[in-house]
């Protein structure tokens, strides 16, 4: 256990980081999940799980959770799933 005033807040900050990091990142696969087993299903509302799965990566970009370029890279696999399950 730190012994400096200014650790011991940094330690708590760090603890209140990441558990909203870990709920961020659970909610960011949870909309993921549930998109592509609309698409396995070939559910009509796979569309909108789309809209939210692509803002929860944006979101996540944002929050720097995940790389930008981790983020356009899943949106273009999610989008190409969607065309092809379309076809």
């Amino acid at each position: 256990m730190p012994n400096i005033k200014s650790a011991i807040k940094r330690v708590k900050v760090t603890k209140v980081k990441t558990l909203k990091n870990t709920i961020r990142k659970s909610a960011l696969k949870t909309a993921i999940r549930k998109y592509k087993e609309a698409i396995a299903k070939n559910d009509p509302s796979a569309a909108d799980l789309y809209k939210k799965a692509t803002k929860a990566l944006d979101k996540a970009a944002a929050k720097n959770l995940i790389h930008k370029n981790t983020a356009a890279r899943k949106k273009s696999r999610l989008a190409k799933a969607l065309n092809t399950a379309n076809k």
